[in-house]
């Protein structure tokens, strides 16, 4: 069976091509060809995601690269077997624009399609990794302004263990790196930066680390950045800058990795999956890697590319619920989109 997958919540158009076996028992759903398009560099004059024009270029790039992906993998569009898309949650006009195609594309076909919650995505994109997991496992979602964690005891069994009370830790990442006066998007440039800073030069907060319970706070975190930026006056150093840059980000891996042995201690589990962009960051993993190695707890992650927003996780995680016999197939023609969308009411 072939899934063809869409991604479109937010600044990334993504299609996938998964094979996905009869059944789980031979074998794991098999990526055949991907392509990714990235708005970055759009977005960048606005220091954000501008929703209007992230929605008119999914409208641009969806096509194209699903042409891209059928002719990666040699195979016609007739011989899709499913469509997949991103249901949300997201931003409305971008999945508007994958789920619109998706099912134009499947009723052209006469195929059915399978709206996919986002964040599942993410959660089983360590499954196309080489090291993939096995449930039951504790699951670290750091991806844009989500941040929580989970018990997942199987495709569609989610139980929420913590979650932010205020800001993400990418939201943490990308405000934080903003006051610093670095560009959109920030988290990646401000772990670059602080490559050449002292995280000791500055104290900040770690809020909620003591509070005993698996949920996140990072607004003080980004106020008490404010404050250093303003006490540092109109022209700070390239150090000072660098150094700060350096705590902050020590501050946001030290909670993220306390809350997530936390979680782990009270399940009494010894897997631990990391997902979403904050994922990607190098410091997370060599902290989240020695914590865990120390206690005998394996960690997955998915490959670095499928850090970022892409098709091939939706059509992952639609393949697993295939397989599963859990897919919600529709071939009527009609779809809905959800904007804000609990992972667990998937």
């Amino acid at each position: 069976m072939l899934v063809l997958g869409f991604e479109s919540s937010c600044d990334e158009t993504g299609v996938a091509l998964i094979d996905v076996p009869a059944a789980a028992a031979q074998g794991a759903p098999r990526l055949l060809a991907q392509a990714l398009h990235s708005q970055i560099s759009m977005h960048q004059a606005y220091g954000g995601v501008v929703p209007e024009l992230a929605s008119r270029d999914h409208i641009r790039r969806v096509l194209p690269l699903t042409r891209e992906v059928l002719a990666q993998a040699d195979v016609q569009l007739a011989a899709v077997d499913v469509i997949a898309y991103t249901q949300g949650p997201g931003l409305a006009g971008a999945l508007l624009v994958g789920a619109g195609v998706a099912v134009a594309m499947a009723a052209a076909l006469g195929k059915p399609t399978l709206g996919i919650h986002h964040l599942e995505g993410h959660l089983l994109s360590p499954f196309l990794s080489a090291d993939a997991p096995e449930f039951p496992f504790v699951a670290l979602l750091v991806s844009g302004g989500h941040t929580q964690l989970m018990r997942v005891n199987d495709v569609g069994s989610y139980e929420m263990l913590g979650e932010t009370i205020d800001d993400a830790a990418g939201e943490a990442f990308d405000k934080s790196a903003k006051l610093l006066g670095l560009p959109y998007p920030g988290g990646p440039h401000l772990a670059r930066l602080a490559l050449s800073g002292d995280a000791k030069a500055f104290d900040l907060p770690r809020p909620m680390l003591r509070s005993g319970k698996p949920d996140f706070s990072f607004a003080g975190l980004k106020t008490a950045v404010l404050t250093q930026v303003k006490r540092l006056g109109e022209v700070p150093t390239e150090q000072q800058r660098a150094d700060l840059a350096a705590a902050t980000q020590a501050a946001i891996v030290e909670v993220l990795v306390r809350k997530s042995l936390l979680a782990l201690k009270e399940t009494g589990l010894k897997r631990l999956v990391v997902a979403g962009g904050v994922g990607a960051n190098t410091m997370l993993r060599e902290h989240l890697n020695a914590a865990c190695g120390k206690r005998g707890i394996r960690v997955h992650y998915p490959e670095l590319s499928l850090c970022t927003d892409n098709g091939a996780m939706i059509a992952m995680a639609a393949a697993m619920r295939l397989q599963r016999g859990m897919a919600d197939l529709h071939n009527d023609g009609g779809f809905a989109i959800r904007p804000r969308w609990t992972l667990g009411s998937a």
